[in-house]
């Protein structure tokens, strides 16, 4: 039989992520099928670098200006493929337009029609450190500040130079939010937590972070520009 992740398995698998809070992160299916496909539905195989969808990986990770920085290219030769943008069958059965975090496997899903989401690698919180949850993406910033927060600050006084008091890190290709920074509020309430882009290529597919999802920065501008304020999120 084929194995798959149900509607109903994720929603399962989401009831105990809000039973466990901070505390942890739920499960799903590491067997969950991951098939890429082109433009009429037909699999491409594992060794395909080209999504007619979506472009060639070279041209998706080129180095590229952006805002007045030079993002460098992505060494995409170094990179397990899984990590790489791609367009899958969608595991989640969330509605189009959804972002999904998967936590366990470290991948982001953003939902679209006809059973498809564009996938993307993400690295994710070390334990103890990770959020999940529903929420919203309440905003977007474009080469944001990084602010780190008070309980960081106080595990790490070095980045105090940093703190909201101090004006935060000013945006560029060393800041921690990297290009794009995408806001996760719950309930109207900021969660402290972001998807956001990171010049650390090799830290994608790891839980390396302080809480948040952080991204290629090519990858994270491609969702940046794919989802308006409010869009739903999932984190599991």
């Amino acid at each position: 039989m084929q194995n798959t992740l149900s509607r109903r398995g994720f929603l399962t698998a989401l009831t105990a992520t809000a039973a466990a809070g901070l505390a942890g992160c739920a499960q799903i299916r590491s067997d969950m099928p991951v098939i890429r496909v082109d433009d009429y539905g037909n699999p491409l195989t594992p060794q395909t670098d080209v999504d007619p969808a979506l472009g060639s990986y070279e041209a998706m990770y080129a180095a590229r200006e952006d805002g007045g920085f030079l993002l460098p290219a992505i060494p995409i030769s170094k990179m397990d493929k899984r990590y790489l943008r791609q367009i899958v069958r969608d595991p989640t059965g969330e509605q189009p337009g959804t972002i999904v975090v998967d936590t366990q496997n470290k991948f982001c899903y953003l939902v679209r029609e006809n059973g498809e989401a564009i996938r993307y690698g993400v690295g994710i919180g070390r334990d103890g450190f990770a959020w999940s949850g529903r929420a919203v993406i309440q905003w977007k910033r474009h080469w944001p500040k990084w602010t780190p927060p008070d309980e960081m600050v106080a595990r790490q006084p070095e980045l105090a130079q940093y703190s909201a008091a101090n004006g935060g890190m000013q945006p560029g290709l060393n800041n921690p939010l990297g290009s794009r920074a995408l806001y996760i509020f719950q309930n109207g309430e900021d969660t402290l937590y972001r998807l956001h882009g990171s010049p650390e290529w090799w830290s994608i597919g790891k839980a390396v972070s302080s809480g948040c999802v952080r991204f290629l920065n090519q990858d994270i501008i491609d969702l940046y520009d794919r989802v308006p304020n409010k869009t739903p999120i999932v984190v599991i």
